[in-house]
């Protein structure tokens, strides 16, 4: 979420503040900081449904408001800051994001971006690994219902989702290494961070990847919904999407598909739902709305035919960014 100063609706490295004020608050979750100062992660606790997990988010939506407002604040939830400097915004006062700047320089500072993360229970590590090579090829098509970050430092950037391309600035992003199992992928990470390049599998910024401390596989793709029902929507759909996949069948192991998948990642940011996308099956490029026709679950409710970078574009539209920003707190607030 981005802390916004109740009057000028820009960004304020506040997080301390909200981090305070959520301490002895019987919460679902945790406000916790992140890379800059003007941004506070929510956290859920683990939910036994995804519906009550998008209760639990709702909960923390309305104790991240509240202790705003109190504090001269606002909220905002978007997958980046239509007129912040990124570059500019201060680091919050952790050791490890210091060294990731220290390391990552300018790549890391940029990283004005905000995505919605959803972790999903997987019964053992080979199975993890393989559902998330199976609904890796989806995953570019739920970037591109989630598009919502067309403008950044300023400007519209002509990508419906710029920050699946600022992620792009850093090391270990897009799609994981083409590896044929988990102790493959495992082998990986222990020679990454034997090196030292990496301090452990959570310094890989993968739009998906194990989370073996958790038990979960953890999917990254998405841009960070505004509303609560698109937030939810997306929730659904990658859990059902996993369940799926827990029992399908293994996909063939084919190291150039990391090349399909690059090429829609990139699609879906720039045109979000409006452009085509190469079929995971077959040789054919496809509108976003013909392949959610054969999405091997149920859409839920999405029909591909616009985004949420498509409602700040028609409110920028005048060139007012200041109105997108308050537009972008109204829907935030549940």
């Amino acid at each position: 979420m981005w802390i916004l100063d109740a009057e000028t609706l820009e960004l304020v490295p506040r997080v301390e503040t909200l981090v305070a004020g959520a301490e002895g608050r019987n919460l679902p979750g945790v406000l916790k900081t992140e890379l800059h100062a003007t941004v506070v992660e929510l956290t859920s606790d683990v939910s036994d449904s995804a519906e009550e997990a998008v209760d639990k988010l709702e909960a923390l939506r309305v104790a991240a408001e509240e202790i705003a407002q109190q504090n001269g604040l606002r909220i905002a939830a978007a997958g980046s800051h239509p007129t912040a400097m990124p570059a500019e915004q201060e680091i919050a006062p952790q050791e490890r994001y210091r060294d990731f700047v220290a390391y990552a320089g300018p790549t890391a500072r940029r990283q004005g971006v905000s995505g919605l993360h959803v972790h999903i229970g997987m019964p053992d590590a080979d199975t993890c690994f393989r559902v998330l090579e199976t609904i890796l090829p989806w995953l570019p098509l739920v970037l591109a219902l989630s598009a919502n970050s067309p403008y950044f430092e300023g400007r519209d950037t002509g990508m419906l989702s710029i920050r699946a391309e600022v992620l792009g600035f850093l090391p270990r992003r897009g799609a994981p290494p083409a590896v044929r199992s988990y102790a493959e992928w495992e082998a990986f990470i222990e020679r990454m961070v034997a090196t030292g390049v990496a301090g452990d599998y959570t310094s890989f910024w993968w739009d998906v990847r194990p989370h073996p401390r958790f038990g979960t596989l953890e999917i990254r793709a998405p841009d960070q919904a505004t509303s609560l029902q698109r937030t939810a929507a997306l929730v659904h759909l990658l859990r059902d999407l996993c369940a799926w996949a827990l029992d399908a069948p293994a996909r063939p192991f084919d190291p150039a598909e990391r090349g399909v998948y690059d090429q829609n990642r990139w699609a879906a940011s720039r045109f979000g739902p409006h452009g085509k996308l190469v079929h995971p099956d077959r040789d054919i490029a496809v509108t976003v709305p013909e392949l959610l026709q054969e999405l091997p679950v149920d859409p839920r409710g999405f029909d591909g035919e616009g985004c949420e970078a498509d409602r700040q574009l028609e409110v920028g539209r005048g060139g007012d960014l200041r109105a997108v920003c308050a537009d972008l707190v109204a829907r935030t607030r549940v």
